[in-house]
């Protein structure tokens, strides 16, 4: 057991019976609590619409946490105990009146004070008004906000508006649950504390990088936001585009939030803008058709309940983006996402260059590059691809290609590897920003991704048709393919 290391705190959950409460954010506040990471006197107000006592909502929680936490995990005396720190509040956030109550609960004024806005973001700025007419926050309150932070840049920076007339920068936590998962967070160790792959980790001496988050379900119900979303402003203008800032990011001065954040601003300014002409070469958008997914027949997009039949939002984007920049010019990245594919995975491939001069068998040669492979899920871990030789008297100078291998569930047996939410809500404690997304971020990452969505409204064209069960349209294979290569799961 860690012995916890912040100041007790007062957490305000607003949302707090939405799914995602339930399902991410109590659990992860459950393991910081069977860790022992939850200080003595930390208290967690529920704030929601729905009417209910607190005994009610204690019981109602304590079910979700036995669904939703591993059976090995729970332990229903850890479970009671950290539900005796939830309180319960019904309130309608539009009213001002009802935030009172919110005052008069924080008994404890000394504690640290986190508002977690668990709600759609239109709320965002509601809630900090409110908060702050009835004196509910000072400058020392952290405030966390989930994504999306508009639909737009210019839908972004009347969010961000709205928050910065209460706070300050220093103050919110934007949070992208991706950055919180361990194999992201050792990207930074990876790249540079280890010599071996910082001195190689350029244009000199990578060919290309692959981004793939793949999803095997639908719309699981959530048509409504959906459609008004797509796959670019759901995954790429937030997860994909993290993902490349930390994979191509200069090394920060330190460790400090500002530090890496301010590399990542200068990956984004640095992105190559897919201007009109460029789309049929450099983006590919897509939605799915009936098909099959586990062995099961699944309907298309147009086909799930409630669909709009005329949708034309895209399911599924690959694109092929470039730095302009010394480190990476010339180096592509091929970055895609989508719904309905054969598999959940999530994972980076760098793509080393080869050796200058070949002198193997040359029906080998395909094999001459080395891969580093990051897996972020499922199963956590890295492995980088090497060639050596092949066993065997017959085999001569044959060559084979082998991962030197670390899975984290295998090499940390001992440990298990925390939920990214459960690190995220740990830093938030402990005042860390390192791990949240700057203001600016947001912008530049709108900026880039808005120019697309403006390129594909003004075309006209639809989304490529692609079967459920499939890597989405043969389109994004052509995309690959035009430069002398192919997806990793292809090659």
């Amino acid at each position: 057991m860690v012995k916890n290391a912040n100041a007790p705190c007062d957490l305000m959950l607003f949302g707090a019976l939405g799914d995602l409460a339930q399902r991410k954010l109590f659990p992860a506040l459950y393991q910081l609590e069977r860790a022992g990471l939850l200080a003595q006197g930390s208290r967690i107000l529920a704030i929601a619409r729905t009417k209910a006592t607190t005994a009610d909502v204690r019981e109602q929680l304590f079910e979700k946490l036995r669904y939703h936490v591993k059976d090995r995990e729970f332990d229903a005396g850890v479970a009671n105990a950290f539900l005796q720190r939830v309180d319960y509040l019904l309130l309608d956030f539009t009213d001002p009146e009802g935030y009172g109550a919110l005052r008069e609960w924080r008994d404890e004024p000394n504690n640290e004070l986190i508002v977690y806005m668990a709600t759609p973001p239109s709320m965002y700025g509601v809630i900090a008004r409110n908060m702050k007419a009835t004196s509910c926050c000072n400058e020392k309150t952290r405030v966390v906000v989930e994504k999306p932070i508009g639909h737009d840049l210019e839908s972004s920076r009347v969010i961000n508006d709205e928050l910065g007339e209460v706070y300050h920068e220093n103050q919110l936590f934007r949070i992208d649950h991706y950055l919180g998962k361990e194999t992201v967070q050792n990207l930074i160790a990876l790249r540079f504390a280890n010599n071996l792959f910082a001195s190689q980790w350029d244009q000199n001496h990578i060919s290309h990088v692959e981004i793939t988050v793949a999803e095997s379900v639908g719309i699981e119900g959530r048509w409504g936001y959906f459609d008004q979303a797509g796959q670019i402003r759901d995954m790429i203008q937030n997860h994909l585009l993290q993902l490349l800032c930390l994979i191509a990011m200069d090394p920060p001065a330190d460790l400090s939030a500002d530090s890496i954040r301010d590399e990542k601003v200068k990956v984004l300014k640095a992105l190559k803008r897919i201007a009109p002409d460029m789309m049929d070469r450099y983006v590919v958008r897509g939605q799915y058709t009936a098909g099959t997914s586990n062995g099961k027949p699944v309907p298309g997009y147009l086909e799930e309940e409630d669909a709009n039949k005329g949708s034309a939002t895209e399911t599924f984007v690959a694109l092929k983006a470039e730095i302009d920049n010394w480190r990476w010019s010339g180096v592509p990245f091929y970055i895609r996402t989508g719904k309905r594919l054969p598999e959940k995975l999530s994972q980076i491939i760098i793509h080393f260059k080869p050796a200058p001069h070949y002198i193997f068998d040359p029906d080998q040669k395909h094999l001459a590059n080395n891969k580093l492979i990051i897996r972020l899920q499922p199963d956590e871990g890295m492995a980088l691809k090497i060639l050596t030789k092949d066993q065997g008297l017959d085999k001569g100078m044959r060559l084979r290609q082998g991962p030197l291998e670390l899975t984290f569930s295998e090499t940390f047996e001992a440990e298990r590897i925390p939920d990214a939410y459960e690190r995220l809500l740990w830093e938030v404690m402990k005042g860390n920003q390192y791990l949240f997304v700057r203001r600016d971020e947001v912008e530049y990452a709108w900026r880039w991704v808005d120019e697309i969505i403006a390129n594909w409204r003004d075309s006209g064209e639809p989304p490529k048709r692609y079967a459920a069960g499939t890597w989405g349209p043969v389109a994004s294979i052509a995309m690959i393919t035009r430069d002398g290569r192919s997806w990793y799961e292809d090659a």
